[in-house]
């Protein structure tokens, strides 16, 4: 039964499959998936870099860790089926700018090969009482008009539709039930 854990450097061959999977799919310009491939892609496979990017992803939550100018603390939860890595969730703890526009509290990526079996469907849905854990009473979840798929996950974990801006749909979900 797939499971949200921490990221885990016992699932390293898998998410290093997941991650060519992605590379062959092309990476939107704007996903966090791209900014660490564009930094780990060369490196990753190394076990000791693997681990410091799993230590590095595990400290993110923490008000002090130190992080790219403007970006906020989050929690990066991987959801995995025993050591087979399916997609991961990133849930920032407040809103920027950018994010308030764009990128939403959450944002969630399923491998190419595990899609369709509503993973993200699942994902979203186990996200919502960590973001109430964490203080957050309503998600901001966006996703591109054009994505069908995300904007029928999101509607079906209660997403109410604010508005459109810059091309992404604007949902608000409670994470109170």
């Amino acid at each position: 039964m797939p499971q949200f854990i921490a990221p885990d450097v016992r699932v390293q061959a898998s998410f290093l499959d997941a991650m060519k999977e992605f590379v062959e799919e092309g990476a939107d310009e704007r996903s966090l998936l791209l900014h660490e491939m564009e930094q780990y892609a060369t490196t990753w496979h190394r076990p000791d870099v693997f681990a410091s990017y799993v230590e590095r992803l595990n400290a993110e939550p923490l008000e002090e860790t130190p992080r790219i100018e403007g970006w906020v603390p989050n929690t990066t939860l991987w959801y995995v089926e025993g050591n087979t890595f399916l997609g991961r969730l990133a849930i920032r703890h407040r809103l920027n700018p950018f994010l308030r526009e764009v990128g939403g509290h959450i944002g969630y990526a399923v491998r190419p090969s595990a899609r369709r079996r509503g993973h993200a469907t699942a994902m979203l849905a186990a996200s919502l009482p960590v973001a109430r854990e964490i203080g957050i009473s309503s998600v901001l979840v966006t996703c591109d008009t054009d994505n069908t798929a995300s904007r029928k996950v999101i509607e079906a974990a209660g997403g109410v539709l604010e508005d459109v801006r810059g091309g992404k749909l604007r949902y608000w979900i409670r994470t109170d039930g």
